[in-house]
């Protein structure tokens, strides 16, 4: 009865016998979720792929290399049949149908006594969609419900498993689409959101209309949320009960100040969670065509701040070292002072050609790059006007292209 819907369960197998037929790519598919839902997996199968077999080398399955007999059914509670053997296919389902073991078959859906859905997982919430003969739709529709999740768009009324505590979210270099998946989630639970100017802005027009934003922009060389202002805030508000989401940009602890927070709320005895981000110091340079290293050319990249010039005696920069590595530089904070940085580094011993590149608003409508040297880095951003958030990249990296 070919129309007949199936009847959806979900099997708990932890510690129980799961037999799978084949070492191909389809049980390289399904061999995570099987693990994760920790079953005691064994593969039958004379080859596998390269991925099955480091699994069986770490111990989290077993691997018998060699083809289905009669009776490896046996005391399963569960069956993938994956083989490339149509006639052991075969032999298999009509083991699995006399010991009554649900088996699920790769090569003919219609032969299966089950079907294994178009599975997503987030929040805690497991998405399981069945569409009978078209398993693309099953995809596409668990893809839309798992990101409404994720990102907050699609919900239902829970009990709230948090309360009072707040999460450091790192919210990557400023485009939407390049915050993590758990802290869009975090961010879609909020009751008040304290956000850096170099966050992503957009995500902040998507907050229900009860969620407070509080705007803790530190504008470069002008008005400014002092960070003492910004940790009272978020103490305040989680000792009311609320859930604080402090969105900043990039990563929270690089130049993110991330651990003065963390310090200021474990003093309190808030709870507080961390959300690493995606640094702008690698991802702005991806974004415009620039590796921060590339084989043959930059064995090691140095990340460091130029907020303060290297001749300031509150630096704690050793810009000497820096100009004798071989590998890339990337600046951060660091266009006002750039000038001074250059000629520091030509000083002692980077070549005055040493290609650059300027980066400003990295991944962003208005993002621009500009590149000089290091001889003429000063004059061109002061030429084109450039003005921070930029990242800047000193290096051959800065001439590796795609066509390269």
């Amino acid at each position: 009865m070919p129309d007949t819907p199936a009847y959806p369960v979900g099997l708990r197998l932890a510690g129980r016998r799961v037999v799978v037929l084949g070492g191909g790519t389809v049980t390289q598919r399904r061999l995570p979720a099987l693990v994760a839902a920790g079953a005691d997996i064994t593969v039958i199968s004379p080859s596998a792929t390269p991925s099955v077999e480091a699994m069986a080398e770490a111990g989290e399955i077993t691997w018998e290399r060699r083809r289905y007999r009669e009776g490896d059914l046996a005391d399963a509670w569960y069956a993938l049949i994956a083989t490339d053997d149509d006639a052991a296919n075969t032999r298999a389902s009509a083991e699995a149908e006399a010991h009554r073991v649900w088996a699920v078959r790769s090569d003919d859906a219609e032969a299966a006594t089950a079907w294994t859905p178009a599975t997503g997982r987030t929040s805690g919430v497991t998405v399981a969609v069945l569409t009978g003969r078209d398993p693309r739709r099953s995809a596409a529709l668990r893809d839309a419900i798992v990101d409404g999740l994720r990102d907050g768009s699609l919900g239902a009324p829970h009990r709230r498993a948090r309360s009072g505590g707040v999460a450091l979210v790192g919210g990557g270099p400023g485009d939407r689409d390049l915050i993590t998946v758990r802290g869009r989630r975090l961010l879609a639970e909020a009751d008040v959101v304290v956000a850096d100017r170099l966050g992503p802005r957009d995500l902040l027009d998507e907050l229900p209309p009860h969620v407070e934003v509080i705007d803790a922009a530190k504008i470069p060389y002008g008005r400014a949320m002092a960070q003492q202002a910004i940790n009272d805030a978020l103490v305040a508000h989680a000792r009311a009960g609320r859930f604080v989401v402090r969105l900043k940009g990039g990563d929270p602890y690089v130049f993110g100040r991330g651990m003065e927070e963390v310090q200021q709320l474990t003093r309190e005895g808030i709870p507080v969670t961390v959300v690493p981000g995606i640094s702008s110091s690698v991802s702005v340079p991806a974004a415009v065509g620039i590796p921060v290293t590339h084989r043959g050319v930059a064995h090691e990249f140095t990340v460091a701040s130029g907020h303060v010039a290297p001749d300031d005696p509150q630096s704690l920069v050793d810009w000497e070292a820096l100009a004798r590595l071989r590998g890339t530089l990337v600046l951060l904070m660091a266009v006002e002072k750039i000038g001074a940085i250059a000629a520091t580094l030509v000083r002692h011993g980077r070549a005055p050609d040493t290609p650059v590149a300027v980066v400003q608003e990295g991944t962003m409508a208005a993002e621009r790059r500009v590149d000089a040297t290091l001889a003429t880095v000063a004059g061109v951003v002061e030429a084109e006007g450039v003005r921070p958030p930029a990242v800047i990249v000193v290096g051959p990296v800065v001439g590796v292209g795609a066509e390269g």
